[in-house]
C-alpha cells in the first residue's frame, strides 16, 4: 500500500517567487515555552520546601538554633502542630472524594514486596546485622509526614494536603512495624521484638489519633466551632516551617566524609530505584493524575529523620542511619524536583 504523500505549502524563495514545498506533519515536542513553565512550577512546588530546610541547617552552623531547638521542636511538632494540620486538612476535604481504596492497597502492596527484595538482596553482601537492618529502613521508610506533605500541599493544595494524611495514616503502622522487624530479626534480638508492644504505640500516635478524630467530621460534613477552627489553623500553620527547620537542624554536613557503600546504595533505592520501579508500576496500574503524583513524592521522599533515632534505640549502626537521612535528604533535592518537572512536562499534573 502506498505512503501517504507530505502535504503542500507555498513558500517564499529569496527571489521573491512562490514554490511548492512539502510539509511535514508529524508530532511537535515540548515547546521551550513548556520546559521552561514546568520549571517555573518545579521550583514554586519544592524550592520553598528545600530553602527552609537548607536556612536549619545554616542557622545551627551560626549557633541561631541548637540540639535543644530541635529537640523541642521535633517535639513539639509530633505531639501537637502536625496532628493540627492534619486534622484540618481532613475536616476540610470531602473525605469521599480523597479516599482511594486502590491507592492504599497498592501502598501497602508495592511497600513489602520491595522491602522484602531490599531484604532479600541486601542480606547477599551485608553481613553484620547492625547494618543490616539500619540499610533496609533507610531504603524504604520516607520522611512522608513533612517532606511529603509539605510537596502534596504546594502540589495540590488542601486536597492534596487532606489525600496525603489519609495515606500517612496506613503508612505510619505499616513503617514503624517493617522498622521493628527488620531492626531485630537480623540480629536476633527476639527479647525486643514486642509487636504488642509496638501496636499499643501505633495506637497512641498523636497523627493516628487525629485522623481517627477527623473522619466522622469529614464523612458528616460537621462544622467545626469558629474559635477551635481557627486555633487549630495557627497550629496547622506552625508545622511546615518548625518541622522542616528542625530537619535542616538535625543535619550534620560533617558525616558526609564517613559515608560508605552501604549509605550509598541506600540511597540509590530510596530516591531512585523504588520511586522508579513503584511509580511506573502505579501508572501501569492504571493510577494517572493527582493519585499518581502523590504515590511518586511517598515513594520519593527522603529518608525519616526518626530511622536514625529507631536504629540508635535497637542498637543499630546509628552512624550508618544518619549518613542515610543526610544523603537522602540532600539527595532529594534534585530526585523529587526532577520527578515533579517530568510529570509538569508530560501533563500527568
Amino acid at each position: 500500500m502506498p505512503q501517504h504523500a507530505p502535504a503542500l505549502k507555498y513558500t517564499e524563495t529569496a527571489a521573491g517567487s512562490a514554490k511548492l514545498a512539502p510539509l511535514f506533519i508529524r508530532h511537535q515536542g515540548p515547546s521551550v515555552e513548556s520546559y521552561l513553565q514546568s520549571l517555573a512550577f518545579t521550583a514554586n512546588v519544592t524550592a520553598p520546601i528545600f530553602f527552609i530546610v537548607f536556612l536549619g541547617i545554616f542557622l545551627k552552623r551560626i549557633r541561631l538554633i541548637d540540639d535543644n531547638f530541635v529537640a523541642t521542636a521535633s517535639r513539639l511538632v509530633f505531639t501537637l502542630t502536625l496532628p493540627a494540620l492534619v486534622f484540618m486538612a481532613i475536616v476540610r476535604t470531602d473525605f469521599q472524594a480523597v479516599f482511594d481504596v486502590q491507592q492504599l492497597i497498592y501502598l501497602v502492596g508495592g511497600t513489602v514486596s520491595t522491602y522484602l527484595l531490599l531484604w532479600w538482596l541486601a542480606a547477599r553482601w551485608i553481613t553484620d546485622g547492625r547494618d543490616l537492618g539500619v540499610f533496609i529502613q533507610g531504603a524504604f521508610r520516607g520522611n512522608y509526614g513533612i517532606v511529603g506533605l509539605a510537596v502534596a500541599y504546594n502540589l495540590f493544595g488542601d486536597s492534596g494536603l487532606a489525600q496525603g494524611a489519609i495515606l500517612l495514616a496506613m503508612v505510619i503502622p505499616l513503617y514503624n512495624t517493617l522498622s521493628i522487624i527488620c531492626l531485630t530479626l537480623p540480629m536476633q534480638q527476639t527479647n525486643r521484638l514486642n509487636l504488642t508492644s509496638a501496636l499499643l504505640e501505633i495506637i497512641k500516635n498523636p497523627l493516628i489519633l487525629a485522623v481517627l478524630l477527623a473522619l466522622p467530621i469529614s464523612i458528616f460534613q460537621l462544622e467545626l466551632p469558629g474559635i477551635l477552627n481557627k486555633t487549630g489553623q495557627y497550629f496547622a500553620n506552625l508545622t511546615l516551617p518548625l518541622a522542616l527547620l528542625a530537619i535542616g537542624g538535625s543535619l550534620s554536613l560533617k558525616s558526609l566524609r564517613d559515608t560508605s557503600a552501604q549509605a550509598a546504595w541506600a540511597t540509590a533505592s530510596k530516591l531512585l530505584i523504588l520511586p522508579v520501579i513503584l511509580t511506573a508500576g502505579a501508572w501501569w496500574y492504571g493510577f494517572e493524575g493527582q493519585q499518581l503524583a502523590m504515590l511518586f513524592v511517598l515513594f520519593g521522599c527522603p529518608t525519616a529523620a526518626a530511622s536514625f533515632v529507631m536504629a540508635r534505640g535497637m542498637g543499630g549502626n546509628a552512624q550508618l542511619a544518619a549518613n542515610i537521612v543526610l544523603t537522602t535528604t540532600l539527595g532529594s533535592t534534585l530526585t523529587l524536583s526532577l520527578g515533579i518537572y517530568l510529570f509538569r512536562l508530560w501533563g500527568v499534573i
